[in-house]
């Protein structure tokens, strides 16, 4: 997919490597939190989570309507000083960025909690992180469900009294409403959806695509990496 996205599509100029980006849920907010990269890249550079945060800023306005997305580096601590010569390089370069409202470093304990809009990681780490969030969810659900329905009557009985209560969570962490997981960084909107999408997943899909042309996320990203280079020349 990132073949194809880089060789008939095209890169927009300014962005080394294009991310893929998911919307996932969060318990303190509707609208979830983007991550990227979570697995377009294996191995990435300061620069490059740099360029995930600003492309994840535009994303964050445009499709979800927040006016000043928080950004944050997924990190083994929230103090500056705390990952390996990648974060801490990367966390210099996003604390620097005038353009970005960059809280710091997060760590994957709170990812769930809402604390960020937007998190920046590399592409490994962010695809071992989303499948554990995924995976997680799925047992969790499964072992309530398993724990009422194989019990005795009491049990049953208080499962159909919480069932509003359990359909809330279960609707809360339900990834289709968000669409698919968008590739960032090539000159035309390129959405990835699960290969378990149902229907509701594919027309959430194409409204997100739609909402993505109709606010120019892309033109945008572009005409900041062109104004960026234009500037970077005349110093």
């Amino acid at each position: 997919m990132l073949a194809a996205g880089l060789f008939i599509i095209g890169r927009v100029k300014g962005i080394d490597r294009p991310g893929l980006m998911p919307t996932l849920p969060s318990i303190n907010s509707e609208d979830g939190f983007n991550m990227l990269d979570v697995g377009a890249n294996a191995e990435a550079k300061p620069e490059h989570l740099h360029q995930y945060g600003l492309m994840g800023n535009f994303y964050a306005q445009d499709v979800r309507g927040i006016a000043n997305p928080r950004i944050a580096l997924l990190n083994n601590g929230t103090e500056a000083s705390k990952g390996d010569e990648l974060h801490k390089a990367a966390h210099q370069l996003l604390a620097d960025d005038p353009d970005l409202n960059f809280i710091g470093n997060i760590e994957a304990n709170d990812l769930l909690k809402g604390l960020a809009d937007v998190v920046v990681t590399d592409g490994f780490t962010g695809n071992a992180t989303l499948k554990a969030i995924e995976g997680t969810a799925t047992i969790v659900m499964s072992q309530v469900k398993h724990a009422i329905m194989d019990a005795g009557v009491k049990e049953k009985i208080g499962g159909l009294l919480l069932k509003g209560s359990v359909g809330q969570i279960k609707t809360k962490f339900d990834t289709s409403i968000y669409g698919g997981a968008v590739l960032l960084g090539l000159k035309a909107p390129v959405i990835k959806a699960h290969g378990a999408a149902d229907a509701q997943t594919v027309y959430y899909t194409v409204k997100q695509i739609h909402t993505m042309l109709a606010n120019q996320t892309v033109q945008k990203v572009i005409d900041y990496f062109d104004q960026k280079k234009v500037s970077d020349e005349t110093k």
